[in-house]
């Protein structure tokens, strides 16, 4: 007798989604099982039996785990679907033959480090906040911030009313029409260094991500990927949670 478990763990091994964007798609009726379209949550299936599908497309099961980081360049939207004519940063796999998507977000005129897999139970708890992974950022502004400014990113900026987790901040290199500092962050609320930076009265010019927990974007050049190193990967499952040998 084969096992039942819940469609969006389902649909996350499957690799479609990490499993809170794969309960969005349920809510949203994409998501069918034997023809009948599943709206609530808590539905459960047999992987043996049960013909489940995500826009018409059957899902089935990863056969092997795959891990990439990509550079990602400036305007390429980070979405499975609805880029609006944007091109999207699956795109640039092009060798890649299993079916990955982007763990979190990086908004489209930000470039740097950008973590895809088919590993939904890794990519969820890297996405949720309790782990509170480090993310680090190069931020380029017009001026030098003052320090009273550099104490409210340390301490916490309030966006949307509730204050951001204490950041990391350094100076990196000053020029006559831009400065450069390193940011770093435990949370990933939408477009947030760029409204932390604005609160303070510096809009942001430039921002690239530069490493996500242990992964290092390094020199990998712009729009390439590579696959993580095994012990990048296993430092990850290790930060969130995961047995690192499985």
């Amino acid at each position: 007798m084969s096992a039942t478990v819940r469609l969006q763990k389902y649909l996350a091994s499957c690799g479609i989604a990490a499993r809170r964007k794969c309960e969005e798609l349920i809510l949203q009726k994409k998501v069918s099982v034997n023809g009948v379209v599943i709206t609530q949550m808590g539905t459960c299936i047999d992987p043996e039996k049960d013909k489940v599908r995500v826009n018409g497309k059957l899902a089935t099961l990863s056969p092997e785990r795959v891990y990439y980081a990509l550079n990602k360049p400036e305007g390429y939207v980070v979405t499975m679907s609805d880029s609006h004519g944007a091109p999207m940063v699956t795109q640039l796999l092009k060798n890649v033959k299993e079916r990955i998507f982007p763990v979190g977000r990086l908004d489209m005129d930000t470039e740097g480090l950008l973590l895809l897999t088919n590993d939904g139970e890794l990519a969820n708890r890297l996405m949720h906040p309790r782990f509170h992974l480090e993310k680090e950022y190069i931020v380029t502004v017009k001026k030098e911030l003052s320090e009273h400014s550099i104490r409210w990113l340390k301490k916490g900026i309030l966006i949307d009313s509730k204050p951001t987790l204490p950041a990391k901040i350094d100076l990196l290199s000053r020029k006559r029409n831009d400065t450069h500092y390193s940011i770093i962050i435990r949370e990933g609320r939408k477009r947030q260094i760029r409204r932390m930076f604005k609160a303070i009265g510096h809009p942001v010019i430039a921002l690239k991500r530069v490493a996500i927990g242990p992964v290092i974007l390094g020199r990998l050049p712009l729009g390439q990927y590579r696959s993580l190193t095994r012990k990048e990967i296993a430092a990850l499952k290790s930060k969130t949670g995961m047995d690192p040998k499985k």
